[in-house]
């Protein structure tokens, strides 16, 4: 990016997307919004997983294969319960997240837990860049107490991974420093009438609203919207009635995307061998 043209303009919004209603796993309902043409790159996918109906979510994800993709996983309300090949087990509650670089291959398992409010969470998959396709697979939690927080008046930003700074050089650095595409990742609280301003040069920028409202200049973003903002350096969020958002920071990898399922490679063959592997057991060989 030429950060002389860029410097000193406020981001403003120049794509939506709305989420969408969808299934995945056993009959979990999702609210889905995916781009695998390269519009969000290096982001692909992400899945919002919201009720207070256990009969929505119970069923949780069984054993699946991935290659080729990082997911995070980012928990609200309830928890979920990871297990994979390599052996790990763990659970995440209310605030904590889950991060698993697939690499070459890993099959896991994730089955949701309730709490007093129900289940709501994310998963977002970040695309590998072609040289880490096939590398091994590694997975890691991140507790809620891990993660700094960045707080102006009747705002809070919590940084799960990357660098955030807010327009007066105060900065926070999230624990999850290997995402695929220099990513950053931050959910961010708003009060009725609050204001937060942040320097942010990253090529890709996203912020997807969850709950309430928010401004992106003189342009609202209403819960299920994802703006995909322009150029610029800061980003200024605003709320009349309060809202929550995710923000989503990274570096396009500007390779081609070939996605089949659970698996995202560079073109047809690739994906062509990830299925082949997968049915004759050498799928998460090396991995």
């Amino acid at each position: 990016m030429n950060d002389t043209l860029t410097a000193g303009r406020t981001r403003q919004i120049d794509r939506r997307l709305r989420s969408h209603p969808s299934q995945d796993g056993d009959g979990v309902k999702i609210q889905r919004i995916h781009d695998f043409g390269g519009g969000l790159d290096p982001f692909l996918m992400l899945d919002e997983l919201g009720s207070d109906r256990a009969d929505d979510y119970l069923g949780g994800f069984p054993p699946h294969p991935h290659r080729g993709i990082q997911t995070l996983t980012y928990v609200i309300h309830g928890g979920l319960t990871h297990e994979d090949h390599l052996g790990h087990t763990s659970t995440i509650r209310a605030g904590d997240a889950q991060w698993m670089h697939t690499g070459r291959g890993i099959v896991h398992s994730e089955m949701p837990l309730t709490d007093s409010h129900g289940l709501h969470g994310f998963q977002l998959w970040l695309n590998l860049a072609a040289r880490d396709k096939m590398s091994p697979a590694t997975y890691r939690d991140v507790r809620a107490a891990d993660m700094p927080h960045l707080t102006a008046e009747g705002s809070e930003l919590i940084a799960l991974g990357g660098r955030w700074s807010r327009d007066d050089g105060e900065a926070v650095e999230g624990p999850l420093d290997a995402l695929a595409g220099s990513a950053a990742i931050a959910h961010v609280r708003l009060a009725e009438g609050a204001r937060l301003s942040l320097s942010l040069r990253s090529d890709t920028l996203a912020v997807y609203v969850f709950q309430g409202e928010l401004q992106i200049g003189d342009e609202s973003v209403a819960a299920g919207e994802l703006a995909r903002l322009g150029p610029g350096d800061t980003l200024t969020l605003a709320s009349r009635h309060g809202g929550e958002a995710l923000l989503l920071a990274g570096t396009p990898h500007r390779e081609p995307i070939a996605h089949y399922g659970p698996f995202v490679m560079n073109d047809m063959h690739e994906i062509e061998r990830a299925l082949a592997d997968y049915r004759n057991g050498t799928f998460t060989q090396g991995g």
